[in-house]
């Protein structure tokens, strides 16, 4: 039985209030004492799921400078216990359909696992995750997801298009690296593979070619290594890589709308609509593997349209919602209208606490995870090696504030450390915000003449087209038209980070 609220360091209340203004990645701290669900360990978890397959995705531990899509992994069904084995270097019958691949070659990951699925005929489990802790009444382990791997299991680094995380790290150590909407141009955005939820990068931000995506050097890394017991909040259209770090680590993920983004909703849905059709298209070039394994599948034309014009009129009607309210509101009342997660008028809002400034309590038990100069007193106990960047000592003839640290500088066979904790803050570094040595002073590349000598004869394929297509730049003004071709609205604007 979970601990009552009076234990926490916040209340039910200030929780979905500081989640609420929370515009940043940030760790809870100690919010999760008494939760059943911290003995949800791999070896807890055989136990409960007994004979129970459970689909595995496996990737080489090799470096590679591309990211490894769950398109391009290989995929296992055994029972946990068969996993554990493997993981204890034991082969044979005991270790099940993970015989055909040696443990010190590959990673494993039980990933996005929905707890309703897993345990449906153990329901009472669900009570195990107490996300009400934070607010969220209704919520349990019913609407959460569960992740089991081993060291060096990953997701590529994406971006969700709605909604945002929490994150509860039960067993091990993750290591998440978090870039800011800001920094979607700097990751070369993609939806081949295509999911409806996420955006993906192009780049492998641990060892990313920097000919290819030479932008990706500027944008700037948060860092966090989420440990047992603590929660981590993602928020909306923030990206991120996970990399697991220990042997064996478990998490539980919830998703939450907050707020809802009906703007994004019509933009998905345009996307959607573009990418099935043209790689519904028949084409010798257009044959890859492009639909993500966590779809269902492909859908028709006639239901993406459909698809469209409910995300279309959802979104006019809210407009229209927020029109009439603005009309009958007190003209002497110049606050905004509260809305809930539903876009509805909050009723009964006290004027007094939500006209009131409010200021994100940070501190032992809320931490920022921010970025931070290699120079600054929280990051001191990194070593050079860590940060892949040269010791203070070698930055001669420069000031203390030139040596920062960029994802691309650091050395293919070194990861980047795990953010210190010191006077309760996550920290790390940011990445270089000027161009590398590389490039020429007009910011293009040295090689730059070879490489446009190259793509004058490149063949365009269906993939580059594609790329053009949804572009977020074109899915952004296509949004816009359509709501105002609907709404009669033009100045409507969809969402930048698309």
């Amino acid at each position: 039985m979970a601990a009552p609220n009076s234990i926490k360091p916040f209340s039910t209340e200030e929780s979905q209030r500081i989640l609420r203004h929370l515009q940043q990645p940030a760790v809870f701290m100690n919010m999760t004492c008494g939760w059943p669900v911290l003995h949800w360990t791999a070896e807890h978890l055989s136990g409960c799921l007994a004979d129970k397959l459970i689909r595995f995705r496996l990737g080489s531990k090799e470096e590679k400078n591309t990211p490894l899509f769950e398109t391009q992994c290989t995929y296992v069904e055994a029972e946990l216990v068969h996993f554990l084995n493997w993981t204890r270097g034991q082969s044979g019958t005991d270790v099940g359909a993970f015989s055909e691949f040696p443990y010190s070659e590959y990673w494993a990951y039980a990933d996005y696992k929905y707890i309703a699925i897993l345990f449906q005929d153990q329901p009472s489990m669900f009570e195990d995750v107490k996300w009400s802790d934070f607010g969220f009444e209704a919520r349990n382990g019913r609407e959460s997801t569960l992740w089991i791997g081993t060291e060096g299991a990953n997701t590529p680094c994406h971006l969700d298009s709605y909604g945002c995380n929490l994150v509860l790290q039960v067993q091990g150590r993750k290591r998440w690296y978090l870039f800011s909407p800001e920094d979607t141009r700097k990751l070369y955005p993609t939806r081949i593979p295509y999911e409806e939820s996420s955006v993906f990068s192009q780049v492998d931000v641990l060892h990313p070619d920097l000919r290819r995506f030479p932008d990706f050097q500027r944008a700037r890394v948060h860092i966090v290594t989420l440990s047992p017991g603590e929660v981590l909040f993602v928020p909306r259209h923030w990206w991120h890589y996970v990399e697991s770090l220990d042997p064996i680590t478990v998490s539980v993920n919830t998703w939450i709308e907050l707020e809802v983004d009906n703007v994004a909703r019509v933009s998905e849905a345009v996307t959607k609509a573009v990418v099935c059709a043209i790689k519904s298209a028949q084409r010798d070039d257009n044959t890859d593997n492009w639909l993500n394994p966590t779809e269902e599948g492909v859908t028709s034309h006639n239901e993406n349209m459909q698809y469209v014009n409910l995300a279309v009129r959802a979104c006019a009607q809210k407009q229209k919602d927020v029109c009439h309210s603005k009309l009958t509101q007190d003209p002497r009342d110049t606050r905004p209208a509260k809305r809930d997660s539903g876009g509805q008028i909050r009723k009964n809002s006290d004027p007094v606490r939500d006209s009131a400034p409010f200021n994100i309590p940070f501190g032992p038990h809320l931490i920022s995870v921010r970025c931070q100069r290699e120079d600054s007193p929280e990051t001191r106990e990194m070593t050079p090696k860590d940060l892949g960047v040269k010791s203070s000592r070698n930055c001669a003839g420069k000031s203390q504030k030139d040596c920062t640290v960029s994802l691309g500088a650091r050395p293919r066979t070194e990861p980047a450390s795990a953010v210190v904790r010191h006077q309760g803050k996550h920290e790390c570094a940011p990445g270089l915000t000027q161009c590398g040595a590389r490039d020429c002073a007009d910011g293009t590349s040295e090689n730059s003449s070879d490489d446009y000598e190259e793509s004058r004869h490149a063949i365009i394929t269906t993939n580059d087209l594609l790329d053009c297509l949804v572009h977020p730049d074109v899915i952004t003004r296509v949004t816009e038209l359509l709501l105002g071709r609907h709404t009669g609205n033009h100045r409507t604007t969809a969402p930048s980070w698309l």
